[in-house]
């Protein structure tokens, strides 16, 4: 065969890239993403592990929102209005957002429904209870120090901080009303 033949033989590939018109609006285009991970065994025990944290520390929670509502004059002025003065608006306001927010957000959290969302908001509230204990009674000699109550007072809220920063960043898990799919949809640009 000769070039001239060998070029007639060539088949050059069909333009397969999308087609938007302008002014009509952008196709949209559902690609599945295979995980790395889907063809995997699921690890059960840490699939488990990570509900029982997820609902363990959601049921902890409610009670602090209760302690607000149940006493939300004397968490006014004693916490709200003392230490966090500079917030906008009535200390009563943030009492209640406070714990209205410590009572919705663990139910979210615990059936992994707004399971983020959730994270974020009770991690919004220890990101003020943090600084409330540290402004009260200080470091109390951290981290070495043996304190009389055996914990120091900003601990808790600094480790519920923690275990909220994680769902905030990790999700739910697979244990969860709305578990996370692997599709990706976008809409690719036109040319003008």
């Amino acid at each position: 065969m000769t070039d001239a033949e060998n070029q007639d033989l060539q088949i050059s590939e069909p333009d397969i890239s999308p087609q938007v018109k302008a002014g009509s609006a952008p196709q949209r285009v559902e690609v599945v993403v295979e995980s790395p991970s889907s063809q995997a065994e699921v690890n059960i025990n840490a699939e488990i592990a990570i509900f029982v944290l997820r609902v363990g520390v959601s049921v902890m929670m409610v009670h602090h929102g209760l302690e607000k509502f149940a006493d939300p004059a004397g968490f006014s002025e004693f916490v709200v209005a003392k230490y966090f003065g500079f917030l906008p608006g009535d200390p009563i306001i943030w009492t209640f957002i406070a714990a209205a927010t410590q009572i919705v957000c663990p139910i979210g959290l615990a059936i992994g429904f707004f399971a983020r969302v959730s994270a974020l908001g009770l991690l919004s509230t220890m990101l003020f209870a943090i600084p409330f204990h540290l402004l009260d009674t200080g470091l109390e000699g951290f981290p070495f120090a043996v304190v009389e109550n055996h914990n120091y007072a900003f601990e808790l809220s600094a480790v519920y901080a923690a275990i909220f920063f994680y769902f905030l960043c990790a999700g739910p898990g697979r244990l969860s009303a709305s578990r996370k799919t692997n599709k990706i949809t976008y809409y690719p640009r036109g040319k003008a």
